[in-house]
């Protein structure tokens, strides 16, 4: 076997666990892009074969999602830790090792962990690495609040602002960012807002849907046709766009706005950390 040959059957391989599309069809993606796997998976979108998020972004690893919020609910933390086997990620000192780390960064960001990692490693005799981990420290009026999912697997961490500071010790308020962690967990945005959307994702779509438009129309029609994929790829990606999962009648900025209306006061998602145990860092 020549190593060419390996190499495209792995670029093929590749290509099929990112996007489940069938062999043929990655094989010829591969070649109208000569080996460029990222190249190819726009060129199955553009034919229809795969959607956007129609792929996989995990890679082989066992572990779990941590936090940690502080008295107050003005500091929070999610941090992720793996290890070699499923086993020891259900292990209970596994799971307690974990938890300790979130709270010692979220007491100090600067904290050495390197002598709990060993004390746990020499415990479980397993490989645990400190993957990753990010801390939100709420600036003015407002509040922080995690969920963690399917057994430690998703974490969410969410800040949400307010103009006084009484609102966020209601149960209203409370209630609405239980809902919010809940709805990243679920529905998976990958920002807040439509201008936090990176602009090369954006012009990336754009592309896309231009070239999934039958030839010939006339260019104010594809402009529209264009924009309504766009305006339905928000409604995916952009937390605030998306249908509120318990009332999908409702968008979570219309969700926003009524708990405002309730609590007098004007509520705004600040930001929000969703993180998937083994899942492609950026």
């Amino acid at each position: 076997m020549s190593t060419a040959t390996v190499i495209d059957a792995q670029l093929v391989k590749t290509l099929r666990e990112k996007t489940n599309a069938g062999l043929m069809e990655c094989k010829k993606a591969l070649a109208e892009t000569n080996g460029d796997v990222e190249a190819a998976v726009d060129v199955l979108r553009k034919k229809g074969t795969i959607k956007a998020g129609e792929k996989s972004d995990r890679e082989a690893k066992e572990g779990v999602i941590a936090q940690a919020i502080l008295p107050g609910a003005k500091v929070g933390v999610l941090v992720e830790v793996n290890c070699e086997t499923d086993f020891v990620a259900k292990n209970d000192s596994f799971k307690a090792f974990t938890d300790d780390i979130a709270k010692k960064i979220a007491l100090d960001p600067k904290t050495d962990l390197e002598a709990d990692r060993i004390e746990a490693f020499q415990k479980l005799k397993e490989n645990l690495v400190i993957r990753r981990h990010e801390r939100v420290e709420v600036t003015g009026p407002g509040a922080v609040a995690a969920y963690i999912h399917t057994g430690g697997k998703v974490g969410v961490l969410v800040e949400v602002g307010a103009k006084k500071e009484e609102t966020s010790t209601t149960e209203i308020f409370k209630q609405l960012v239980r809902d919010i962690t809940l709805q990243i967990a679920a529905a998976h945005p990958i920002s807040v807002d439509r201008t936090s959307v990176p602009a090369a994702t954006v012009e990336r779509e754009r592309a896309i849907y231009v070239e999934q438009v039958p030839a010939g129309k006339p260019a104010n029609i594809v402009e529209n046709i264009v924009k309504g994929k766009l305006d339905k790829f928000f409604s995916t990606v952009c937390l605030v766009d998306q249908a509120f999962i318990k009332n999908p009648d409702q968008t979570i900025t219309q969700l926003v706005a009524e708990k405002s209306k309730e609590l007098g006061d004007e509520l705004v998602i600040r930001r929000f950390l969703r993180f998937s145990v083994g899942e492609q860092i950026a």
